[in-house]
């Protein structure tokens, strides 16, 4: 049941990517057969967003200021959540991930009001990236008593996902 689950979140969220997804990066090529990765960070390859092809998005002043000021909340607490479990601190991740990231932070963004103005890809990958949130807590609640962070990680990089596909299918104008 969760695979299906996961297959189709995943489907729909690929469903907002530009074609250019579709690309083979040569780079991600040893993370496709499990080899390990390189110390240094992956370049973005050339083409992944061309100019031009993202949908633009009219929001008014208030909300769109607003909803970018949210967004820079949302890498933060990434950041935040990335450093606390490095030291150890799930509990702190997970809080962190439900209370600025998951379903419990619709109030914090103004999410109603905001997705009257949204298309329903973005409202579609906003929504998903806060029920990955939500997810992401509970996984890494789940690492602080299993000590297993990989289900943890692996949610994690579901968020993620929801960012990059909203972010390479919208702009706000």
């Amino acid at each position: 049941m969760k695979s299906i689950v996961a297959l189709s979140l995943l489907a729909g969220l690929l469903a907002v990517a530009p074609p250019a997804w579709g690309q083979h990066d040569p780079a991600m090529h040893h993370m496709e057969h499990g080899q390990p990765t390189q110390a240094q960070p992956t370049p973005m390859p050339q083409g992944a967003l061309p100019p031009g092809t993202r949908e633009l998005v009219h929001f008014p002043a208030r909300l769109r200021d607003h909803t970018l000021a949210s967004m820079r909340d949302h890498l933060l607490t990434l950041q935040r959540i990335q450093a606390a479990l490095a030291a150890g601190q799930y509990d702190e991740a997970a809080k962190l991930a439900e209370a600025r990231l998951g379903l419990s932070s619709f109030g914090l963004h103004e999410a109603h009001e905001v997705a009257k103005y949204m298309p329903k890809g973005m409202a579609a990958a906003g929504t998903a990236m806060h029920r990955a949130a939500s997810r992401f807590a509970i996984a890494a609640q789940t690492a602080g008593a299993t000590g297993d962070v990989k289900p943890a990680l692996a949610a994690l990089s579901q968020v993620t996902l929801a960012c990059v596909s909203c972010h390479a299918g919208y702009r706000l104008h």
